[in-house]
C-alpha cells in the first residue's frame, strides 16, 4: 500500500497544463457584518480606488450587484447556508434563486462564479446529503439560461476536511465525506469548475503547538535546512499556504481527479486579538497579506503544480466589528468602515491592486483665477453635504491662514477629493478645481494624502459638483467661524431623525 502511494505521489506531480493557461488573481471577500457598513456605492467606489477586480459576496445581494454593475469586476455570489437544503431539495426553488439572483443582474454585472453555501461539511453537516444536488439544480438552470459556460458553480470548503495533510502526498479527504465528495469532484470535473478552499495558516500555526514557525506561516524566507521536506515526494516547502493547497491536490488525485483546479476563496491573517492571541498584530497581518499578494500575483504556482495558477480571496474587505467571538474575529480587514486602510501593504512590483502605499500622490486645488462667488459655493458645498471636515479651517486651527476664499476651497476640495480615493471626476467643482502633483501643505496645516499617505477612499455619500451637474449645491454660505454652529444644527437635525 505505501510503495502504491509513493508511486502515485510521483505519478501526479506531472503538472496540469489545462490549469496553467490564464494567470492568478487577487481578489477580496466582503463581510457585511459591520456597525457602520458602507452603502454599496460605497463600497464600489473602495474597490475601484484600490484597481480591486474580483469580489466574493456571501449571499447575493441586489443592491451591492447593481451597484457593480458596469464596472467590469468580477462577482462571486454565494448561496447563504440557510437556504442551502431547500435549493437542494428542488429543482424549481434553485431555478427561481438563479432567476432572482442572476438572470436579472446579468450581464451588466458581471458574475462569474457562485459558490452554494459555505465550508457545508464543517459546519452544517445535516445539509450534506444534498449539497450536491444543489450545485447540480443551480448548474442546470444556468444551462437553461446559457450562462453555464460563464458561471461556474461550486462549493467553498474549510480546508480541516483534509486529513493528514503533512506529508502533503499522505493527504486524503475525511472519509466520512466521500459519499458527499466524490460526486462532487464528478460535477466539478465535468463542468470544468474548480474546488474552492478556505486556507488559514493563521490557524495552522496557532494550533499546531509552537510545531509550525510563525515565520513558515508568514511566507519569511526560510533557510533551506528549515524548509519543509515531503518524505515521499522530497518536495521542499517554504510556506503552509503551499503545502494546504498540495494537500488537496493530493487528496484530490487519491479519489482518482487530477484535473480540477482550486481557487483559494479565504485566506488571511488577524491584525488584532485577545490578549491569548498573541500572534494576531499589524505587523504579522501586513507580513501574511503582502507575502500572499506576491506570492499569487508571480504565478509561482506549488511545489506539486509550478507555475499552476492559485487564485486567492483575500479574508477581508472590511474589519467586521459586529460579529460574534473573539477579538480577532472582528479584525481581519484590510480597511476599516471609513475605507481607511487599517495597515499599509507593502507591494512594491506587485502591480496597481491594493498598492496602497503609492508614492505617485496627487492633490485637488482651486484653479488659479477661478471666480470667487463659484469658488465659495464649492466651499459651502464640500464642507455641508460634501461631508469634509473643515474644523482645520477655524480660526485658530492650523488651516485658517492664509484666511482667503481660495486658500480654504483648495483645502476642502483635496480633503473631498483623497476622501474620494481620487476618483475620476471627483476634482472638478463646477470647473474650478483642478489636479496637482504639488503637495499644498505649508507649516503645521498638513493636506490630506501629503507624507506619502496613500490617498485611500474614505466612505462618502455624495458625488462633488461636475461642470454637468445641474445642482447649484449648498445655499449656505460656510467661513470658518460658523463651522460649529453648522455641525451643531446638523447634529440637531440628525437626532430629530433619528428619534422621530
Amino acid at each position: 500500500m505505501a510503495s502504491f502511494r509513493l508511486m502515485a505521489a510521483l505519478f501526479h506531480l506531472l503538472p496540469l497544463a489545462s490549469m496553467a493557461v490564464q494567470d492568478a488573481f487577487v481578489g477580496v471577500n466582503i463581510g457585511t457584518s459591520v456597525t457602520d457598513m458602507p452603502n454599496p456605492t460605497q463600497v464600489v467606489a473602495l474597490l475601484k480606488a484600490q484597481q480591486i477586480r474580483h469580489v466574493r459576496l456571501y449571499d447575493a445581494d441586489p443592491a451591492m450587484l447593481t451597484a457593480l454593475a458596469g464596472t467590469g469586476i468580477r462577482v462571486t455570489v454565494s448561496v447563504p447556508n440557510q437556504q442551502l437544503i431547500a435549493i437542494g431539495q428542488s429543482n424549481a426553488t434553485a431555478a427561481n434563486w438563479v432567476a432572482r439572483n442572476i438572470l436579472t443582474l446579468v450581464p451588466a454585472t458581471n458574475i462569474t462564479a457562485i459558490s452554494v453555501g459555505s465550508e457545508v461539511l464543517t459546519t452544517i453537516p445535516n445539509a450534506a446529503p444534498v449539497l450536491v444536488s444543489a450545485l447540480q439544480y443551480i448548474h442546470a438552470a444556468l444551462i437553461a439560461a446559457r450562462l453555464d459556460s460563464h458561471i461556474k458553480v461550486s462549493t467553498a470548503h474549510a480546508s480541516s476536511i483534509i486529513l493528514d495533510s503533512f506529508p502533503p502526498s499522505q493527504a486524503f479527504f475525511n472519509r466520512t465525506w466521500d459519499p458527499v465528495m466524490i460526486p462532487l469532484l464528478k460535477f466539478l470535473q465535468t463542468t470544468g469548475s474548480y474546488l474552492m478552499l478556505n486556507v488559514y495558516p493563521y490557524y495552522d500555526y496557532t494550533q499546531s503547538h509552537d510545531a509550525i514557525p510563525l515565520d513558515y506561516a508568514l511566507f519569511r524566507p526560510l533557510p533551506p535546512n528549515k524548509e519543509a521536506v515531503d518524505s515521499n515526494t522530497l518536495l521542499h516547502y517554504t510556506n503552509v499556504f503551499d503545502a494546504v493547497v498540495d494537500a488537496a491536490y493530493f487528496a484530490m488525485s487519491y479519489l482518482n481527479f487530477t484535473n480540477i483546479p482550486i481557487v483559494v476563496t479565504e485566506s488571511g491573517w488577524p491584525s488584532k486579538g485577545d490578549a491569548n492571541e498573541p500572534d494576531a498584530t499589524l505587523d504579522n497581518a501586513n507580513t501574511y497579506n503582502s507575502n500572499l499578494i506576491k506570492h499569487v500575483l508571480n504565478n509561482t504556482g506549488t511545489p506539486k503544480h509550478p507555475g499552476v495558477a492559485v487564485s486567492t480571496f483575500i479574508y477581508e474587505l472590511y474589519n467586521e466589528d459586529a460579529r460574534a467571538g473573539a477579538v480577532s474575529e472582528k479584525n481581519w480587514g484590510l480597511f476599516d468602515a471609513n475605507g481607511r486602510p487599517i495597515y499599509v501593504l507593502h507591494l512594491t512590483g506587485s502591480g496597481t491592486m491594493l498598492a496602497n502605499d503609492t508614492t505617485n500622490q496627487t492633490y485637488c486645488v482651486a484653479k488659479e483665477g477661478a471666480d470667487r462667488k463659484m469658488l465659495q459655493a464649492a466651499l459651502d458645498w464640500a464642507c455641508g453635504p460634501g461631508k469634509v471636515d473643515c474644523s482645520a479651517m477655524v480660526q485658530g486651527g492650523p488651516c485658517y491662514e492664509p484666511d482667503s476664499v481660495t486658500a480654504h476651497a483648495t483645502y476642502a476640495f483635496d480633503a473631498y477629493y483623497h476622501r474620494m480615493g481620487m476618483a475620476d471626476g471627483t476634482c472638478d467643482f463646477k470647473g474650478v478645481a483642478t489636479v496637482t502633483t504639488t503637495d499644498p501643505s505649508h507649516g503645521s496645516c498638513i493636506y490630506p494624502g501629503s507624507n506619502g499617505s496613500n490617498g485611500t477612499f474614505i466612505n462618502g455619500t455624495m458625488m462633488a459638483p461636475s461642470s454637468n451637474s445641474t445642482s447649484s449645491g449648498s445655499s449656505l454660505s460656510f467661513h470658518p467661524s460658523n463651522l460649529i454652529s453648522c455641525m451643531t444644527s446638523f447634529t440637531v437635525l440628525l437626532l430629530s431623525a433619528v428619534f422621530l
